[in-house]
């Protein structure tokens, strides 16, 4: 699938009046996207915030505000589940899945705060995601399980009307939902609900059931907007050499005595 991401990953977005309307009697998802808010750094309410271990930064290194993306406002964790996203928190950045270029597993990946592009024909899905080179086929007949959990699970698509749902399960759970510390175990199902509202952006939900982790299903709900830029394309950001100093510190300090 790897070979797949290199060939598509480059290729612009098309004008949106050369877009046709309708594909296989289905909306048209065709199209580069971005979520333009704050969720990717924590997806309930949060003011303004320096990072101090980023002092030389200055300013640049800074949370910007953000209002909740949660129905409800909070997340419903269970206490032992609180009590670990807490731990999370006070040990970012070094703990953060993101911060060691692991794939950022869903829903994160869809508001993480670079574009991502979806690839629709009248049979599976493709979704294309700069970090890590990521990607996921979203299976529209193939509803088998995985054998083991991984960092993407396995996504599964339907049709309901004109909205696409797709649920996602075998996670392995070690993924991150933001830079906040909220996280799921690998029991996590998640629903996507993606609807056309307009030529130039869609609404997006996604419901989190994961009865280890929370004491209900819940949900978090954004516009995405499409890239209309003729020219935009997705640029894969290939980070794993720069998450060596943080995975191999140890081994690096070694080399320098």
């Amino acid at each position: 699938m790897a070979a797949v991401v290199i060939a598509v990953s480059t290729v612009g977005a098309q004008p949106p009046q050369a877009r046709p309307a309708r594909i296989a009697g289905h909306p048209n998802f065709n199209g580069i996207w971005q979520a333009v808010n704050s969720a990717y750094w924590n997806l309930e309410s949060h003011p303004a915030e320096g990072l101090s271990q980023f002092g030389p930064l200055g300013a640049i290194a800074s949370i910007p505000a953000g209002p909740s993306v949660v129905r409800g406002g909070t997340i419903p964790y269970k206490p032992d589940a609180l009590a670990k996203r807490n731990e999370n928190r006070a040990k970012w950045p070094a703990t953060d899945p993101e911060a060691k270029c692991y794939m950022l597993g869903v829903p994160r990946v869809t508001y993480h705060n670079m574009p991502f592009q979806i690839f629709q024909g009248d049979g599976d899905l493709l979704m294309v995601y700069p970090f890590a080179a990521a990607n996921r086929v979203i299976h529209m007949k193939d509803q088998s399980e995985l054998p083991v959990d991984s960092w993407m699970g396995k996504s599964m698509g339907r049709w309901e009307g004109d909205v696409l749902v797709i649920t996602t399960k075998w996670q392995n759970g070690q993924s991150w939902l933001d830079r906040a510390g909220n996280y799921a175990s690998n029991q996590l199902t998640v629903t996507e609900r993606l609807t056309v509202q307009g030529t130039n952006h869609l609404s997006y939900e996604a419901t989190l059931d994961d009865p280890q982790t929370f004491t209900r299903p819940w949900t978090i709900a954004m516009p995405l907007y499409r890239i209309i830029d003729p020219q935009a394309q997705l640029l894969e950001h290939k980070c794993v050499p720069f998450a060596d100093r943080l995975l191999y510190q140890d081994l690096l300090e070694k080399d320098t005595r």
